[in-house]
């Protein structure tokens, strides 16, 4: 099999999406990710831009191994010095360049003759050739560009010592039959082509970036520019972890291999949607809430039985924890009873269908039965109470000159327990004086927080995830001070915490 080559621009590409922008610090980190995620080259920035590209291209290229660090440059000696002080020092280094060559752009955008857009191209990577082991260069607009022009064009440039062609779909416009076919006449019609890799680039105008990029290597091009999340100008890019996927499912199609770590898709998308504080889509692909989940009754059993009957990948080979079973209204007594077992609730097969039956009415009531619901269902037929911890009270003392102090007020079934502790912030305090008064300790394992409403006064919700004797509790609270919404949900995981114990001692009483 080959072995294609990722070229992510995440830090290029995908930072000019609107909101997308990050600080030097953090394009580093990230760099740093996907140099763990095998990426073969990572595009940097574009130096020239401004000060704040420069210095980030250049701390990465300075301190990120075992990967290409490539610069992006137009065709003109001042960007490429720029990217050459830039990324000079990278262990590998590559000159990106570019110019547009459709006739809209030659005229509108460049005011340019073909033949000196041509004249132009060939000089820059002349240039660039004296100072780069590799060059890549880029015929914006590639595929609304004339063919017998777009042949010259590139068969000048590698002349020139263009080392990778890369041919971008820049408005996403063409589709994969098209695409495919475009690369195929490239391969078939630039005599020097073998000395050169053919690279795609493809926009997700019209949502067909991958598709474009498989019919792409279908027909011989063996780089793919690629975002994580497929972020990017306008409708995005490419996305890196749905193009590995595909490859990897469908190897029997495509007979394909990358160096990426697939087990590190998961963390890399998680990275990037924290920096940029853009939720995941849940139903994206690959690295979505709702990829590895189901609520159909029928889906359930099935994945129940063998998980393969419904799944085409599994959620470990991306780096995700196990299929989630999600419970609603569509859901079966199979996934149900694979739930309560899941919590650590001990009922029979009698109590089961009687929860069963209480499941469901309330299942017609919401979109999604949580497993407090689940809990709470559990107790009223075992006959204990759901609720154990109350929280009555809390002030909080905090500031950026002070120790942030919490003071709570627990009521547990007919008495009070009022507590104080310190911590590294507000929430940090007030989890703390909750174990206190609960006398449980729990180990916070995730913190969530979003918006339920919009405007000033939006009630924000809180989810949590607790780890208590070695096994980990939901707690979900919600409010328009998100202090408030914090307590909710940190009481809401202790309430779980006891119902779970009581039920599993009533169940074996039983």
């Amino acid at each position: 099999m080959d072995t294609i080559k990722i070229f992510d621009t995440t830090l290029r590409d995908g930072e000019q999406a609107p909101g997308a922008a990050m600080t030097i610090e953090q394009k580093y980190e990230f760099a740093l990710q996907l140099a763990r995620l095998g990426v073969d080259v990572i595009e940097a920035g574009f130096p020239v831009s401004s000060p704040h590209q420069f210095e980030a291209c250049k701390l990465i290229a300075e301190n990120v191994k075992g990967t290409t660090i490539a610069g992006l440059a137009r065709s003109v000696e001042k960007d490429i010095d720029a990217v050459y002080e830039s990324i000079g020092k990278a262990e590998n280094s590559r000159l990106h360049t570019f110019i547009a060559t459709s006739p809209i752009h030659m005229e509108y955008k460049l005011k340019m003759t073909p033949d000196q857009v041509v004249e132009s191209a060939v000089k820059a990577v002349t240039y660039a050739r004296n100072k780069f082991a590799e060059v890549e260069f880029s015929p914006e607009d590639g595929t609304r560009s004339e063919l017998e022009f777009l042949y010259r064009i590139i068969e000048k440039v590698i002349d020139a010592g263009a080392t990778v062609i890369n041919v971008p779909d820049t408005v996403g416009y063409t589709m994969p039959d098209e695409y495919g076919l475009l690369i195929k006449s490239i391969m078939n019609n630039v005599p020097n082509i073998d000395k050169a890799i053919i690279s795609v680039h493809c926009h997700n105008d019209l949502g067909l970036g991958v598709a474009n990029t498989l019919a792409a290597f279908k027909n011989g091009a063996r780089q793919a520019e690629v975002t994580v999340n497929g972020i990017g100008e306008r409708a995005g890019n490419a996305a890196l972890e749905e193009l590995i996927m595909a490859l990897n499912v469908r190897k029997d199609l495509h007979h394909l291999n990358s160096n990426i770590d697939t087990k590190q898709l998961y963390n890399t998308s998680r990275l990037l949607s924290v920096i940029m504080a853009s939720p995941i889509p849940r139903n994206k692909p690959i690295v979505g809430a709702n990829a590895f989940s189901h609520e159909s009754g029928i889906h359930q059993h099935g994945m129940l039985s063998n998980r393969e009957t419904y799944e085409i990948m599994t959620p470990e080979s991306v780096g995700r924890e196990a299929s989630e079973i999600v419970l609603g209204r569509h859901s079966g007594l199979h996934g149900f009873k694979k739930r309560i077992d899941e919590l650590g609730i001990a009922l029979s097969d009698e109590q089961i269908k009687s929860a069963f039956e209480i499941f469901l009415k309330l299942a017609d009531r919401k979109k999604e039965v949580f497993d407090e619901d689940i809990m709470q269902v559990a107790g009223s037929v075992l006959g204990t109470k759901s609720t154990f911890y109350n929280l009555d009270y809390f002030n909080i003392i905090t500031g950026n000159t002070v120790i942030s102090t919490a003071t709570v007020r627990v009521k547990i079934k007919d008495e009070v327990f009022e507590e104080a502790a310190t911590g590294d912030g507000p929430i940090s305090a007030i989890f703390q004086a909750i174990d206190k008064a609960t006398s449980i300790s729990g180990r916070l394992v995730e913190y969530n927080v979003h918006a339920v409403t919009s405007g000033k006064q939006a009630i924000g919700e809180v989810s949590v995830l607790v780890e208590i004797d070695n096994i980990k509790y939901l707690g979900k609270g919600s409010s328009t001070d998100i202090l408030k919404a914090s307590a909710r949900a940190y009481i809401a995981a202790m309430n779980r915490y006891k119902l779970s114990m009581e039920n599993n001692g009533a169940a074996r009483e039983n």
